[in-house]
């Protein structure tokens, strides 16, 4: 009921009017949806917005960055999600009651077919809001509490402000895939093979002193000494 609930409500206000209304589209794209992470509130673009569902459980996938949690099938689409919080260097969500996935769709890199989709978890969606031009500060060179250029603007919402994020930024693709390459590396480096082991080991037989190969040659006699006597 609450998956509904909050699909209904980011429907009514944002999206289910601007079927064959393009003088809505500055009113749409001046609303965003704010959601939390611990104590601190977040916005996102509506227009980036396609749907927003419960948490579940999710594939993971090996080699990956240590933000992306793993993948999820929506409607025969594998979306990868990532731990917003991880993604800022918070730590891992703590999965709660109202802990859930928004689904965005970035920008194609290449400029051509559909973008890709991604889920970011939130510990809990707030509600739309809007915002005017006025209401947009430019984002600050730091004191944010995260990376300047993830940031699109902070919102004023009476005495605060809300992080508007910029999704091209904080989910780029050409980004994760470089740390994903590099995550591969790592492992690579930081895991020998078999024959790695298999070398290391002889080399190490062969140099100790006393053992069990030098043992057996001192108590074999010579034949020299076999013949004396």
């Amino acid at each position: 009921m609450a998956q509904t609930m909050t699909d209904d409500r980011l429907d009514r206000a944002a999206r289910g009017d601007h079927a064959g209304h393009d003088t809505r589209l500055g009113d749409r794209s001046s609303r965003y949806l704010t959601f939390r992470l611990g104590t601190e509130v977040f916005a996102l673009g509506i227009l980036d917005i396609t749907e927003i569902i419960e948490h579940r459980p999710l594939t993971e996938v090996p080699m990956m960055p240590s933000f992306i949690r793993g993948v999820l099938n929506l409607r025969g689409r594998v979306v990868p999600v990532v731990d917003l919080a991880a993604r800022f260097g918070r730590g891992s969500t703590a999965v709660g009651r109202r802990t859930g996935i928004i689904i965005l769709e970035t920008a194609n890199p290449a400029g051509d077919g559909r973008g890709q989709d991604f889920g970011i978890i939130v510990d809990a969606v707030n509600e739309v809001m809007h915002f005017g031009e006025d209401d947009i500060e430019p984002p600050p060179a730091f004191g944010a509490g995260i990376r300047s250029d993830f940031i699109s603007g902070m919102a004023k919402r009476g005495n605060d402000f809300i992080i508007v994020l910029d999704v091209s930024r904080v989910l780029s693709l050409e980004e994760m895939m470089m740390l994903g390459q590099a995550a591969t590396s790592a492992a690579a480096v930081t895991a020998p093979s078999a024959a790695s082991f298999a070398d290391a080991s002889a080399q190490a037989d062969a140099a100790a002193p006393g053992s069990a190969r030098d043992a057996a040659a001192e108590l074999t006699p010579s034949p020299t000494g076999a013949g004396e006597g």
